[in-house]
């Protein structure tokens, strides 16, 4: 008979540490955000002011499925509002349960809170697939649960996929302006000096390497400092005070486990433009990327990106997510755009919950009326 077993502390969980590597190993697509050591350091650095609800679905004395959950407080204009979410805070693009049947692990730990003390106002599962996956197993189970879904896009990626061609191919479908582009910056600079690539992914520790390369970690820091992200007072790129221990740590653990993938471009020996990024059974995941502003007109950025995915394709990766956000090189470069979606639930006596229900509810009304006189104010083309 299935039971599910709630961890609220990091102490309680360590004894599911093999259960939890174990079940990685056997989740689709799962990331470096879903691994036992990436959880572990997060909530060392950021659990202060949330509660942890980690589900664990056994059966027959073996776990099955693991539902990393937490509650975060939100503010609001008005209120404090206690939000049951997963523990990824944006730093990825996708998250859910752990294990190879996913939608049973979703079933039996929505069943476990509908039956325990409700300690939130809204359920906010994000960073979830479309109907064709997860995100159905979602809807699917909470509304077994009693409880009727409302979802909605959260966010839109750009990615390469490998997988669908070659670098040959790949190339000839870029436009022809930007490959002219990529071709000329890269004349002008090899011109004034030597440019080097150099990317290091190391295998894992427990296969004789995990080597952090602390040297191209602290180049990547530097570059991002003296870029346009230095300037941002309230940012989490690398070089940020408050974000900076913590992706140190982070670094640390990929290194280790072997899912840490960086990349720098060197200029007359001097680091110019950086990638960092996170690996796993072929997908990179894109976490930060930036350049020196002094050598924003040289197109460093763009140089280094193209030398980065014609060496994916060598190495047979799958796909490269280039994280949010529309920027212009993202758009160029990219061959497909992966939509994540979040599925909330607000509970009819949870009166903030419902507060926020109608708060965002009359924001969309005003954005569609908005929309629609727009389009009307338009005038008709002849």
């Amino acid at each position: 008979m299935a039971e599910v077993i709630e961890i609220n502390s990091l102490e309680e969980l360590q004894p599911y540490q093999l259960a939890w590597n174990a079940l990685h190993l056997q989740t689709p697509r799962a990331s470096f955000f879903q691994t036992y050591d990436w959880f572990v350091t997060f909530w060392r650095h950021h659990g202060a002011n949330q509660q942890m609800r980690v589900l664990i679905v056994r059966s027959s004395d073996s776990t099955i499925g693991i539902l990393p959950l937490c509650i975060v407080e939100k503010e609001y204009r008005l209120t404090t509002v206690r939000v049951l979410t997963y523990p990824l805070s944006d730093w990825g693009m996708w998250y859910g349960p752990l294990g190879p049947n996913r939608s049973a692990t979703l079933f039996m730990a929505l069943q476990h809170l509908r039956n325990t003390h409700r300690e939130w106002d809204v359920i906010d599962l994000c960073w979830t697939s479309g109907a064709s996956g997860d995100g159905d197993a979602t809807r699917r189970a909470m509304s077994a649960a009693g409880w009727q879904p409302q979802s909605a896009p959260h966010q839109e990626s750009s990615v390469v996929r490998f997988s669908e061609t070659n670098w040959e191919d790949y190339h000839r479908g870029l436009s022809k302006k930007w490959r002219h582009e990529i071709r000329r910056q890269t004349r002008n600079l090899q011109r004034e000096g030597t440019v080097e690539f150099i990317r290091h992914r190391p295998q894992s520790a427990a296969d004789g390497d995990g080597d952090p390369r602390w040297d191209l970690f602290d180049q990547c820091v530097e570059i991002s400092r003296g870029g346009w992200q230095a300037k941002v007072t309230n940012g989490n790129t690398l070089c940020h005070d408050s974000v900076l221990e913590f992706l140190t740590d982070c670094h640390a653990q990929a290194a280790r486990l072997g899912m840490m993938d960086m990349a720098i471009l060197q200029f007359a020996g001097t680091p110019v433009a950086f990638q960092y990024n996170y690996f796993s059974r072929g997908e990179v995941s894109g976490l930060r990327m930036g350049y020196l502003s002094a050598m924003r007109d040289k197109g460093v950025g763009k140089l280094l990106l193209a030398k980065f995915i014609e060496d994916s394709f060598e190495r047979g990766d799958q796909s490269l997510d280039l994280g949010i956000g529309e920027y212009d090189f993202k758009s160029r470069f990219r061959t497909n755009v992966e939509t994540s979606y979040r599925y909330c639930y607000y509970p009819w006596n949870a009166l903030r919950g419902q507060g926020v229900r109608l708060t965002q509810w009359l924001k969309q009304r005003l954005t569609n009326d908005r929309t629609v006189k727009e389009t009307k104010a338009k005038p008709a083309i002849a």
